[in-house]
C-alpha cells in the first residue's frame, strides 16, 4: 500500500486512566510518577488493558494502517522503560536539567546497567491479540535514556549510552520475537543536544541495533508542542542518520513547516512524514493534510513514505486527539487515490 498511516507511538489516554491536569501541568516525567493515575493500584493492570483495546480500535475505525497500543500504560514515553532496569536506586532518584533547561527529577544510575526482564513484550503479545494489522511498539533510546538520568556509576556518558544500549538491544530482540512488526527508538535528545549525538549517540545507536533483523525506526523530534513551545526551524541533527542501520525515520513536517528539501539527506530511509500540527487543537481537514503530504514527495520517493502525526498525541484531548487522527487517514487516502 502507498502512504500507510501510523501513530508516531502515544494515544490520547482516556481520562478515567489518567490525570490530565497533572500530566499537562508537569514535563514529561522521567522517574514513575503513579500518582497521575486514577485507578487504584490494583486495578491498574486491568484499566491499561482496557485502555490499550480502546486505543488499538479507535485506531482502526479512523483507518490506519499500522497500530500502536497508544503507550496507556506509560506515565511518559521513557520511565517505564528506563526505571526496569538493574542498576537504578528507585529509592534516591537524581537530577538533570531537561530539554528545557529546568532541572527535573530524573532515574539515578548507581550500579550497572542491565536488563532485568523483557519490560513491554507482554503489551507486543497483548497488542497481537487484538488486532490483525501491522503493529508497532517504541522504546526509549540509548542516548535519550543517558541524557536523562544522573550518573553516579560510570563518569563517561558514551559508557552510559553504551550500556542502555546493551539493554536496549536485549529488548528489541524480544520485542520482534513476541510480534513486533516494528520496533521504534525514541531518540527527542538527539535533537535536543546534537554535539553529543555526534559525538557517541550514533555509537549507541549501532550497539542497541547489533543483530537486529526485523525493522526498526527512530523517532527524532522537538519535543511535545504542548509543553515545547519556543522551537527551532529546522533539525539540528539529521542527515547524521543516513549512515545509521535504522530502517524508518520519523520526523516533524507541520509544527515548523519544514523545508522537505531535508528528506533528500536520507536516500535510503523510510520517512515516518509527520503531518499533524499537535502545537494546536484545531482539527485538520483531510485536505489540508494531503497537502502536507504532497509537499514532501519532491523530495522523496512515495513508495518510502509513511504518514503520522508530527508527535506523540498524548497531551491531546481524545476527541482531538480521534479527529486528527481520522484526518490523517483520510488525507492520506486522497493523495493515494490521485497517484493510484
Amino acid at each position: 500500500m502507498l502512504l500507510p498511516s501510523s501513530l508516531v507511538g502515544s494515544y490520547s489516554q482516556p481520562d478515567w486512566l489518567i490525570d490530565r491536569a497533572k500530566l499537562a501541568g508537569r514535563f514529561p516525567p522521567r522517574t514513575r510518577a503513579m500518582e497521575l493515575w486514577k485507578v487504584e493500584p490494583d486495578l491498574l493492570e486491568q484499566a491499561w488493558d482496557d485502555a490499550t483495546i480502546v486505543a488499538i480500535r479507535e485506531q482502526e475505525v479512523a483507518g490506519l494502517d499500522i497500530i500502536t497500543d497508544g503507550e496507556m500504560r506509560r506515565e511518559s514515553y521513557s520511565n517505564r522503560f528506563a526505571t526496569a532496569l538493574n542498576g537504578i536506586d528507585m529509592e534516591n532518584h537524581g537530577t538533570a536539567l531537561d530539554r528545557s533547561g529546568e532541572p527535573v527529577p530524573v532515574p539515578r544510575v548507581a550500579g550497572d546497567i542491565s536488563r532485568k526482564h523483557p519490560v513491554q513484550v507482554r503489551d507486543v503479545e497483548f497488542m497481537r491479540r487484538f488486532t490483525d494489522k501491522p503493529i508497532k511498539i517504541t522504546v526509549p533510546g540509548p542516548f535519550t535514556m543517558g541524557q536523562q538520568a544522573q550518573d553516579d556509576h560510570y563518569g563517561d556518558p558514551e559508557a552510559l549510552a553504551l550500556a542502555y544500549a546493551a539493554a536496549v538491544n536485549e529488548e528489541i530482540k524480544d520485542l520482534h520475537a513476541a510480534g513486533a512488526d516494528v520496533v521504534q527508538l525514541d531518540e527527542p535528545y538527539m535533537q535536543a543536544r546534537p554535539e553529543a549525538a555526534r559525538q557517541f549517540g550514533l555509537k549507541a545507536l549501532a550497539r542497541a541495533l547489533e543483530g537486529v533483523e526485523g525493522t526498526t525506526a527512530l523517532h527524532i523530534c522537538f519535543g511535545y508542542a504542548a509543553l515545547i513551545h519556543e522551537r527551532p526551524e529546522g533539525y539540528s541533527f539529521l542527515p547524521e542518520l543516513a549512515g545509521s542501520g535504522v530502517k524508518q525515520i520519523s520526523i516533524e513536517t507541520a509544527q515548523q513547516n519544514l523545508d522537505c528539501a531535508i528528506l533528500e539527506k536520507l536516500p535510503d530511509k523510510t520517512i515516518i512524514l509527520g503531518v499533524l500540527d499537535l502545537s494546536t487543537h484545531e482539527v485538520e481537514t483531510p485536505e489540508i493534510v494531503a497537502a502536507r503530504i504532497r509537499k514532501a514527495l519532491p523530495h522523496v520517493d512515495v513508495e518510502r513514505v509513511i504518514v503520522a502525526p508530527d508527535c506523540g498525541l498524548k497531551y491531546l484531548p481524545r476527541d482531538v486527539a480521534f479527529g486528527k487522527m481520522k484526518a490523517m487517514a483520510d488525507g492520506a487516502r486522497i493523495v493515494r487515490e490521485e497517484l493510484s
